[in-house]
């Protein structure tokens, strides 16, 4: 019986070609895993996340403004709240969707560093800081500004991501 089994035991072992070759495949499989999760947005989103960012500096910054700047501070604070509420629900959706596409949830960590770096600093910089410069000079030109830079980014780096990722997609 026991040499039954030994012998068995032998058999189901893989030759060391074939481990090498299942070894090979896993990895593909997680490279392949890791670049789905780290896919871009579908455009719909990513043109959604461009208009919020863009809205954000005039919605703060005249939330922030010493006095009441086109419409009264309570208006500029629903308006923040409200385009905030709608961005997170529709962040939601997106994120729900694309696990069910892909089956894998969305991963940070697997984003690029050399670009996703930047963006964290920059940006948060940007949007904060548009809006306390407009408080202490009062000029708009901030808030436009900001705007600017905030939606061209988001989309540049939605733009960027689809190309680092298009040869894993047709790979898929």
């Amino acid at each position: 019986m026991a040499i039954l089994s030994v012998m068995e035991t032998e058999e189901a072992r893989p030759t060391p070609e074939e481990a090498l070759a299942a070894l090979a495949e896993a990895e593909q499989v997680k490279a392949a895993t890791a670049a789905l999760s780290a896919t871009p947005w579908p455009t719909w989103f990513a043109v959604t996340l461009a208009l919020y960012l863009a809205s954000f500096p005039f919605t703060s910054g005249a939330a922030l403004a010493d006095s009441d700047w086109l419409v009264p501070h309570p208006a500029w604070r629903a308006l923040m709240a409200a385009t905030t509420v709608v961005f997170l629900a529709l962040f939601a959706v997106a994120a729900r969707r694309w696990r069910e596409d892909t089956g894998v949830a969305l991963r940070y960590d697997v984003l690029p560093k050399r670009l996703l770096l930047p963006l964290l600093v920059v940006l948060p910089a940007v949007l904060v800081g548009a809006p306390v410069a407009f408080r202490a000079t009062g000029w708009p030109g901030w808030l436009v500004a900001a705007s600017l830079i905030a939606a061209a980014t988001s989309l540049a780096f939605h733009r960027v991501f689809v190309r680092l990722h298009r040869p894993h997609r047709q790979a898929a």
